[in-house]
């Protein structure tokens, strides 16, 4: 069934466990996400991100996401993940996206929170649940790596004062996590993230999920973290079925097709036993 942020994250909150976004940039992950919630009878958040446009257009995503989430037999919210502009998000909740995530965690702060209000706004009277960031997660490598990325943790008391006035329903921490694959084993700032989940009160997100430690996962999810973000793995999963594929002598797209789904559901199985909402429907 098709649900928004809320009806899957305000559970999760209340009963400890988290919930995984697995981004999908063709039928065969959304089939290997859904598929494998159906098979556990878990929530699980499925879309796309600003930055995964070039390899499938949202209006496209939308087409196949959106009547998938309607059919599943579990919850399922379909998010746009990290939206850097007001007009691709706003494209996206014209499409029938259910939740949207405005990143304004590269302006000023007084921009940041102003440009989310007004999302929140517009979001709020469509049924739609709105992500914000603070701080700033950057990524491990490349344009975005941060050259010190302990400068854009966020901060506690901000982040109160930010969940206030712009009304967001989860908040996405920079606490140690990056996106894309770690170098090194990251560490996690788990007394902030305790920290931040008791002063707001609302679902902690934590991006940069894949490639860290289970006891990682564990660990933030028990102090306030609701949703984690899963994009490398599943990637990482799906190249390698293909592999297998080839190796084993499948020689065309069609025969390719099982080895990739099959090879990310094995991570998307994976990863919602670790977050522990597994067998919550």
């Amino acid at each position: 069934m098709l649900v928004n942020m809320n009806d899957i994250l305000l559970p999760a909150k209340e009963k400890g466990y988290g919930v995984g976004f697995f981004n999908a940039v063709n039928v065969e992950m959304a089939r290997a996400i859904i598929e494998t919630a159906e098979e556990l009878r878990a929530p699980v958040m499925v879309g796309t991100a600003e930055i995964l446009l070039p390899s499938m257009e949202l209006e496209r995503v939308s087409e196949y996401l959106i009547p998938m989430a309607k059919k599943a037999s579990v919850p399922v919210c379909v998010h746009y993940d990290h939206g850097l502009t007001f007009e691709r998000c706003m494209e996206a909740l014209k499409l029938g996206f259910t939740s949207i995530m405005y990143d304004c965690s590269t302006l000023t702060y007084e921009e940041n929170v102003g440009k989310v209000a007004e999302m929140v706004k517009i979001c709020h009277t469509m049924g739609v649940t709105v992500e914000g960031e603070l701080g700033h997660v950057g990524d491990n490598e490349g344009a975005g790596k941060l050259s010190k990325p302990s400068d854009y943790y966020t901060d506690p008391d901000q982040a109160l004062d930010y969940v206030t006035r712009t009304g967001i329903d989860s908040l996405a921490v920079a606490v140690g996590n990056a996106h894309g694959d770690y170098k090194f084993p990251p560490k996690l700032d788990f007394d902030r993230i305790r920290i931040i989940s008791e002063k707001t009160g609302i679902p902690l997100v934590l991006h940069g999920g894949s490639g860290l430690a289970d006891d990682d996962f564990k660990n933030a999810v028990k102090l306030g973290v609701c949703k984690v973000n899963i994009f490398t793995d599943i990637d990482k999963a799906g190249k390698a079925g293909l592999e297998k594929g080839m190796a084993e002598g499948a020689n065309s797209i069609f025969n390719l097709i099982p080895y990739e789904i099959e090879a990310m559901k094995g991570v998307v199985r994976e990863k919602i036993r670790l977050f522990g909402s597994d067998n919550t429907q």
